[in-house]
C-alpha cells in the first residue's frame, strides 16, 4: 500500500522507511479563529514556542473529527492548520493507513485523500463528483460504486495554501448532484459548503495564510499543529539513532542553540538537523557541532553534494564534493529559489523552470539527484509540481543566490535599479551599502517574509561560512571591515523604534555573525543583579526584550518590578507582556499611556496574556475606558483582571459593562475593591453578573467609598505607635515617641518579656490587616523591618534578628541609601537613585492578603521601587527597626 511508506524528507529517491516505524504524535490543539496570518512562518513557531505551559484543549489524530469540549458529537468539517514542513501531509496519511490497518475508525468505509497540488494540474477540466472520486480512485469505479450517500464517506483536501484557484463562496453556482460535471472548484465549494454530499466528513489542512480562503460558517472546528513539543523533538532523535551517546549529544547541543531549538518544532527541520548532525559526527574527530542556521544548511547543501556525488557519480567519500555540473545545478536553483521568493511563489510550474533557463527534461534530474533540496510532485496526468522539500531551504537558496551574484559581479540584486556607476565602483567599497539595504528590505517587510533570507545572507559574509563552501563559491568576498560596518547598521537599527518581532530577527542576524556581545552584557547584569534599567540605551532594552522572549523558562509570569515600576519600562517590555499568561503591574506609576499600550495586547489574537493586575496604578475613568473598548474584542482571552486602588468611579464601572456585554465568555474574575462605583456602578455590575452569557464568578467591590479617590499608595496610610515594651535598652524615644535614636547610655526601661535584648530593635503595636503604607526618614544605618510577632526576643541567635529568620523582612539603608533587602539570612542587592531629589526617606507599602511588602525610596514627586517580596503571611505582621549606634529613625 502506497501510504506504508514515506521518504524523508519527502524525496523522491530518498532514503524509504515505514511510516509506523518514523511517525511521531504530533501536539494538536483547538486553532483560533481561521483568520488570515501572513506573518513569516519561522515567527510564528517561535511565538508558539514563548506560549506558556498552561492546559490547552488537544485531540489524537484519530479523533480529529470530535467535538474538543467534550460534547458526544461528530463534527463534519475540519480545517486544520500548521506551518510548511509541520508534519500536515504525513499526519493525513498515518490517518488514512491506520484506518487502513483497521486499527481505528472503522465507522468509516471509505477515505478518499486528495492533494490541492494534484487538483491544480486538472486545470480547466471538468468533473461531476463521482467522476472526480473515480478519476483519482479507479478502484471505486472498476467496483461499480457511483453513488455514496449510502456510505461512511471522509474526504480529506491537503495543502488549501497550495491550490491556485479561486475558491468562492460568494458567487459559485449551488451544485447538489454528485453526477453533475463542472470546474473542481466548484465541486469544492459546494463541498465545504455541505451542499453537495452533505453526510459526508472533510478534514482540510492549510497553512496559516491560505487559512481565510474557508469562511468560518463552513468550518465545524479548527484545529492547528504545532509540530514537536520538547520531548517529542527528543523521541525523534532517539527513532532516529540508535546509539544512545550520539543522541545526547545532539539533544544538548540543540538545547544550547535557542534558534536550532526553536527551529526543531518543525519536523522537517528535525530531518535536517539529523541528516547533518550524523555527517558531523560521523566524519569530524574533533570540533565544534554548526550552532548557526547558516552554517547547519551549508552543512546540509555539502551533505547533498557528497551523496550526490558518491551516488550517481562513482565518486567516493574524498573526492572533491562540487563538479562543475553540480555547482551549475545550485546556481540555477539559487536564482529559482530567489526570483520565485520575490513573487511569493513555494510552489512551481514547468513555465516557472523555463523562465529561470532551467532545462524541463532535467528537472527530473534535479529531483533526482538532490532529493532532499528539490521534489517534483506527479499529478495521474503526469503533469509535474515543484518545489523546495521546505520554505527555509528556498531562502538559503536564494541567498546564496544574492550572496554569489554580488560576490561575482557587485551586482546588489535587492535593488530595484543599480546604476552603471554603481555597478563600476570596486565591490569593496559597494559592500557596506549592500548589507545595509538587505537589512533595510528586510525590515520594510510587514509580514517578516524576508526574515530567515536576511539571516542566511549576512551568516555568508563570514569567511568561515564561505570557506564551507569552497569549491561551490568560486570567489570568496566581504571584509572584515564591512562586517563589523553591517554590525554597526543593524545595532543603529535596534535603537530605532521597531517591533519585537523585527528586533527579534535582528538578533538572530547578529548571530548569525557570531556576535552576542549586547545579549551576553545584559545577561551578565541579570545574573548578578546589577541590571540599572534606568541607564539601559533603546538597544540595550531591545535586548533585554530578546533575552527575556528567548528564555528556556516559560513565560508564566511577567512582573515588571523585577526591572522597573516605570511606564516607559511597561511600554519597552510590552512584547514581554504579550508572551506571558499572568502580567503583576500593580503599584509601577502607570497612566493612561499605559493602558494605550496594554490594549494593542488584550485585543491580538497571538495574545497569551490571561492574568492581568493594575491595582494601585492611578488610571482613572480615562485609562479604564481604554482598556475597555479591548475588553469587548472577541479576540481578547483576558480571564482575570484587577483594578483595585484605580481611582475608578461609576463612569469608568459603566465601560466595563459595555465591554462585557459585548464579550462575555471569557472574564472570570474582577477586582474593583478600594474606588469609588457609587451605588449605581455596583448595581450596573451586579446586574450584568446575572446575565446567563457572563461568566463572571468573582466580583471584588468592597472597600469602596470616596475616600479611596487619593492618588497613589498614601490612600492606605496608617498611624504607627511604637510598643514601648519591645524598645532595646540602647534605643531613646523622643517627640512623643515618634523618633528613635540609638545611644551609648542604657535607658531605664522596665524588665519585659517582649523586650529585644539582643539587637537594637523595637516593633510597632499595629497589627496590619488588609493594605498598609507609611513613611520614615532616618539618618545612618537602619533596617526597616515586618515581622510576626512571634519573633525570639532573648537569644542570641540569628532568630530574633530582623531579616535573619523565615519571621521577618528588612530593608538595610545606610547614610548613602537602601543598598540590600534580607529574609530568612539571604541578602539581596538593590539599587537606588543617588539623585539630589531624593530624600532620606523610605516608605512601605504591605497587602497581607495578597502577600506583596513593598519597599520605595521617597523622591520628591514619586516613588521609587526597591523590591518587593510575594509570599504568603501565615501571621499578622507588625513593623519593626533596627537603629544603630549614632543613627535615628522618625516617623513620618
Amino acid at each position: 500500500m502506497k501510504l506504508q511508506c514515506v521518504f524523508e524528507g519527502i524525496a523522491i529517491a530518498g532514503n524509504k522507511a515505514l511510516l509506523n516505524d518514523i511517525y511521531t504524535e504530533l501536539y494538536i490543539t483547538e486553532g483560533v479563529t481561521a483568520e488570515v496570518n501572513d506573518e513569516h512562518e519561522v515567527r510564528q513557531i517561535e511565538t508558539a514556542s514563548r506560549k506558556p505551559d498552561r492546559p490547552e484543549k488537544t485531540t489524537k489524530l484519530k479523533d480529529i473529527f470530535k467535538d474538543l469540549s467534550g460534547r458526544d458529537v461528530q463534527i463534519k468539517r475540519v480545517l486544520t492548520m500548521g506551518v510548511a514542513g509541520i508534519g500536515k501531509t504525513v499526519l493525513t496519511q498515518k490517518y488514512t493507513l491506520d484506518w487502513a490497518e483497521e486499527k481505528t475508525n472503522q465507522d468509516i468505509q471509505l477515505i478518499f485523500l486528495f492533494t490541492f497540488r494534484e487538483l491544480n494540474v486538472l486545470k480547466e477540466r471538468k468533473f461531476s463528483l463521482v467522476g472526480l472520486i473515480h478519476h483519482f480512485f479507479t478502484e471505486t469505479k472498476e467496483a461499480g460504486i457511483c453513488s455514496f450517500e449510502d456510505f461512511q464517506v471522509v474526504f480529506i483536501f491537503d495543502g488549501l495554501d497550495e491550490y491556485r484557484f479561486p475558491l468562492d463562496f460568494q458567487n459559485t453556482e449551488s451544485v447538489t448532484d454528485v453526477t453533475k460535471p463542472t470546474s473542481v472548484d466548484v465541486l469544492l465549494t459546494n463541498l465545504i459548503r455541505g451542499k453537495l454530499l452533505p453526510s459526508a466528513r472533510l478534514w482540510i489542512t492549510t497553512r496559516p495564510a491560505a487559512a481565510n480562503q474557508i469562511p468560518p460558517e463552513c468550518t465545524g472546528m479548527v484545529t492547528e499543529i504545532r509540530g514537536f513539543t520538547d520531548p517529542q523533538k527528543e523521541e525523534y532523535f532517539r527513532k532516529r539513532f540508535r546509539d544512545e551517546e550520539k543522541v545526547s549529544r545532539i539533544i544538548f547541543h540543540i538545547k544550547t542553540s535557542r534558534s536550532l531549538h526553536i527551529m526543531c518544532h518543525i519536523p522537517i527541520f528535525c530531518w535536517i538537523t539529523a541528516t547533518v548532525l550524523e555527517d558531523v559526527l560521523n566524519t569530524r574527530k574533533r570540533g565544534g557541532l554548526p550552532k548557526t542556521l547558516t552554517e547547519m544548511y551549508i552543512h546540509f547543501l555539502v551533505v547533498q553534494a557528497k551523496r550526490k556525488n558518491i551516488k550517481y557519480d562513482g565518486g567516493v567519500e574524498t573526492d572533491a564534493h562540487w563538479s562543475s555540473e553540480s555547482r551549475k545545478m545550485i546556481e540555477s536553483l539559487g536564482k529559482l529559489a530567489f526570483e520565485q521568493l520575490e513573487k511569493g511563489h513555494l510552489i512551481f510550474y514547468e513555465s516557472d523552470l523555463i523562465e529561470c533557463d532551467i532545462d524541463i527534461r532535467a528537472a527530473s534530474v534535479y529531483s533526482g539527484v538532490f532529493t532532499q533540496i528539490f521534489k517534483e510532485k506527479s499529478g495521474l496526468n503526469q503533469d509535474k509540481v515543484f518545489c523546495f522539500v521546505h520554505l527555509s531551504v528556498q531562502e538559503f537558496l536564494a541567498a546564496l543566490h544574492v550572496h554569489h551574484t554580488f560576490i561575482n559581479s557587485g551586482l546588489n540584486l535587492l535593488e530595484e535599479q543599480q546604476t552603471t556607476y554603481q555597478q563600476s565602483k570596486p565591490r569593496e567599497s559597494r559592500d557596506e551599502p549592500f548589507y545595509h539595504s538587505a537589512v533595510n528590505k528586510a525590515l520594510q517587510s510587514l509580514n517578516g517574509h524576508l526574515d530567515l533570507f536576511l539571516r542566511f545572507l549576512l551568516g555568508l559574509s563570514l569567511e568561515t561560512n564561505q570557506n564551507a563552501l569552497r569549491g561551490l563559491l568560486t570567489k570568496t568576498g566581504s571584509s572584515p571591515q564591512s562586517n563589523k560596518e553591517a554590525l554597526q547598521y543593524i545595532k543603529e537599527k535596534l535603537s530605532e523604534n521597531l517591533s519585537a518581532e523585527k528586533s527579534i530577527n535582528l538578533f538572530h542576524c547578529l548571530n548569525e555573525l557570531n556576535d552576542r556581545s549586547l545579549v551576553e552584557e545584559i545577561q551578565l547584569s541579570l545574573r548578578s543583579g546589577r541590571l540599572s534599567t534606568d541607564e539601559l540605551s533603546p538597544t540595550q532594552w531591545s535586548a533585554l526584550v530578546f533575552i527575556l522572549l528567548s528564555s528556556e523558562e516559560a513565560l508564566e509570569v511577567f512582573d515588571l518590578k523585577k526591572y522597573s515600576a516605570s511606564e516607559e519600562a511597561l511600554l519597552r517590555l510590552l512584547p514581554v507582556v504579550k508572551a506571558s499568561n499572568k502580567a503583576l503591574l500593580s503599584g509601577c506609576n502607570l497612566s493612561e499611556k499605559s493602558c494605550e499600550g496594554l490594549s494593542s495586547i488584550l485585543s491580538c489574537q497571538s495574545s497569551s496574556l490571561r492574568e492581568l493586575d493594575l491595582s494601585n496604578n492611578d488610571l482613572g475613568n480615562s485609562g479604564v475606558k481604554l482598556l475597555s473598548t479591548q475588553l469587548a474584542s472577541q479576540h481578547c482571552k483576558l480571564e482575570t483582571l484587577s483594578l483595585s486602588g484605580c481611582l475608578i468611579k461609576e463612569e469608568g464601572c459603566s465601560s466595563l459593562v459595555k465591554a462585557l456585554a459585548s464579550n462575555p465568555s471569557h472574564l472570570r474574575e474582577l477586582d474593583l475593591s478600594y474606588n469609588h462605583p457609587g451605588k449605581s456602578g455596583i448595581k450596573l455590575l451586579m446586574a450584568g453578573q446575572k446575565y446567563p452569557s457572563w461568566r463572571l464568578n468573582t466580583l471584588r467591590v468592597e472597600p469602596g467609598g470616596v475616600q479611596w479617590l487619593t492618588p497613589g499608595l498614601k490612600k492606605y496610610s496608617c498611624q504607627l505607635t511604637i510598643d514601648t515594651n519591645t524598645v532595646h535598652t540602647n534605643l531613646k524615644l523622643s517627640n512623643k515617641n515618634r523618633k528613635v535614636t540609638c545611644v551609648e547610655e542604657v535607658q531605664s526601661y522596665p524588665d519585659h518579656p517582649d523586650r529585644f535584648d539582643r539587637y537594637p530593635q523595637l516593633l510597632c503595636s499595629n497589627g496590619l490587616t488588609g493594605r498598609c503604607y507609611w513613611e520614615v526618614e532616618w539618618s545612618g544605618d537602619f533596617y526597616m523591618s515586618l515581622s510576626y510577632r512571634s519573633i525570639s526576643r532573648k537569644e542570641g541567635s540569628k532568630d530574633c534578628e530582623f531579616g535573619c529568620n523565615d519571621r521577618s523582612w528588612s530593608l538595610n539603608c545606610s547614610e548613602g541609601g537602601p543598598f540590600s533587602v534580607w529574609h530568612n539570612n539571604r541578602e539581596t542587592s538593590i539599587f537606588s537613585s543617588s539623585s539630589s531629589s531624593v530624600s532620606n526617606k523610605v516608605a512601605v507599602y504591605v497587602d497581607s492578603p495578597a502577600g506583596t511588602l513593598s519597599f520605595y525610596r521617597v523622591s520628591s514627586d514619586t516613588l521609587i521601587h526597591l523590591h518587593t517580596f510575594n509570599t504568603t503571611f501565615t501571621e499578622t505582621l507588625y513593623p519593626g527597626f533596627t537603629v544603630y549606634r549614632g543613627s535615628s529613625v522618625s516617623l513620618c
